[in-house]
Formats: C-alpha cells, structure tokens, sequence
C-alpha cells in the first residue's frame, strides 16, 4: 500500500482527475442530453443513477483488464527478427493505445475548431422511453470510455490510482457538470490545452512500448507533468490577466455545452 502514496502517484492521481474532467465532460453533456429527453423527473433520476453506476462499474472492470494486459511482459508474440525487437503483449497494448490516443485527440481538436457539432445528432427534441434512453446511455458512455481508460492507462503506474482517479472525476462531473461546463466553455484554452497532453502521453505509451527501458530513464511521465502544470499555470494567469482587462472571448469551441444552473436544477444541453 505505500507505494499508492509516494509522490509520484499522488502527482500522477491528481493530473488523472484533472484531465478525466476536463476531458470527459463531454461525455457527460452528450448523457444528458438523452436523459433531458425523457418524458419526467422520475425516470430522468432513475437514468442518472443508471449511468453513474454502470459508469463506474465499466470502467473500473476494463481498468482492471488494462492493468492485467500491462502486465503480461515478456511473453513475445511478435519474434524479435521481425523488427529488431521482440513485442509483447503489454508492447502491443501500450503501441495501440498510443497510437489511437493521438488519433482522437488530434481528430477531436478538428471537431471542436472545425468539425460538425456532435449534438444535432443527439439533441433532437423527440421523447424516448425508459429503456431506450440506457441503451443509448450504454452506448455513448462506451464510446467516450476507451480515450479515458487509455489515458490513465498512460498516466498512472497502479491500477488503485487509476480507478481511485475515473471513479472520483465521475462523481466530480456528476454533482458539478454544469458549472464546469459552463467553466470550459467560455475558458476554450483549458479544453485545447488538456486534448495536447493527450497528443503527448499517446507519444509516450508509443516510446514506452518501443524501449520501456530508455522511457524510464528519461522519464517521460515527469517532463509531461511539468509541462502541463506550466502550461496550465499559464492558462490561469492569462485568464486573470483578461478578466482584469474586461476582454470578451473570440474563441467558440464548437461543441454543446451545459447551462450553470442552481444545483436542484435538472441539466439544460445547449
């Protein structure tokens, strides 16, 4: 158990539910948006506990089957000829999962500066029932689990701190969605910035699978820690620095967002 309270998996813990948050309130906008198109407040309730457990549940059981894959070393299943060096099965993971990492990051950077608002496709304003509504749930909650399992994946060394991490960000955005969505949306610079470090650790798991050995001695993990927490420090002093200026946002991310509302309020998709 100490080994979950050394330094570097406290830092690693905290960057985990930093960029879980920020990068999963879409998935959280997208859910409630199907919810908001139930008929009552009962099953709208019923639906939000629904995708909260299964949630959880989900990702902590394919967390722990990351975990399991990560340690499978040594047992080569592409020969060493082929390319100069042998791959295993965490190699394998590892490359994948860096790769697509990178891919949907830069592909999600598209979308939100370029790309079509994912929203019409959710946001029409026909009713569901009950039953349908989860499915979807399921659905659109599986589709936004892979990025975030593959980051912390790439973040955290323990899957304790992983899913300690999904699980508490979960809760995070289930009780404060609106207000941080309303926070990212009219700070787009944090969003930007959280979908480059993904870019970054997505270039690591490539490097650690490529020669884990060389990875750790530079480590990778610590330059990207420091970087974001630079970054971000930045972000914090040029958003004071605009607030003081009373300068308006050019910037308009294209994406839904949830309205601040007060906290008995049901979630408003936009």
């Amino acid at each position: 158990m100490q080994h979950l309270f050394t330094s570097e998996s406290i830092i690693s813990f905290l960057v985990l539910v930093l960029l879980e948050v920020v990068l999963g309130i879409d998935n959280v906008i997208f859910v409630s948006i199907i919810m908001n198109r139930l008929p009552d407040e009962k099953q709208q309730k019923k639906a939000r506990i629904f995708w909260m457990v299964s949630g959880m549940v989900v990702r902590s059981m394919l967390l722990m089957a990351l975990g399991w894959l990560l340690s499978q070393k040594g047992n080569f299943i592409i020969p060493e000829r082929w390319f100069g060096k042998g791959f295993d099965l965490a190699s394998i993971v590892m490359l994948v999962g860096g790769l697509f990492l990178i891919y949907k990051s830069v592909k999600e950077i598209h979308g939100k500066l370029e790309g079509e608002d994912l929203s019409e496709s959710y946001g029409n304003s026909n009713t569901l029932t009950l039953s349908k509504a989860l499915i979807q749930i399921v659905i659109i909650d599986a589709v936004f689990s892979f990025d975030s399992i593959i980051t912390a994946g790439g973040t955290a060394k323990y899957v304790e701190i992983m899913i300690a991490a999904v699980i508490i960000a979960m809760i995070i955005m289930f009780v404060f969605s609106p207000i941080i969505s309303a926070f990212i949306h009219k700070h787009p610079t944090l969003k930007m910035l959280a979908l480059s470090f993904l870019v970054m650790i997505g270039l690591s798991l490539i490097m650690e699978a490529w020669s884990p050995e060389k990875a750790h001695e530079l480590g990778l993990k610590n330059y990207i820690y420091f970087g974001m927490a630079f970054s971000f420090l930045v972000e914090l002093l040029n958003m004071t620095m605009m607030k003081r200026q009373k300068k308006k946002r050019v910037v308009r991310l294209n994406e839904p967002w949830l309205e601040e509302k007060s906290a008995g309020d049901s979630d408003a998709a936009h």
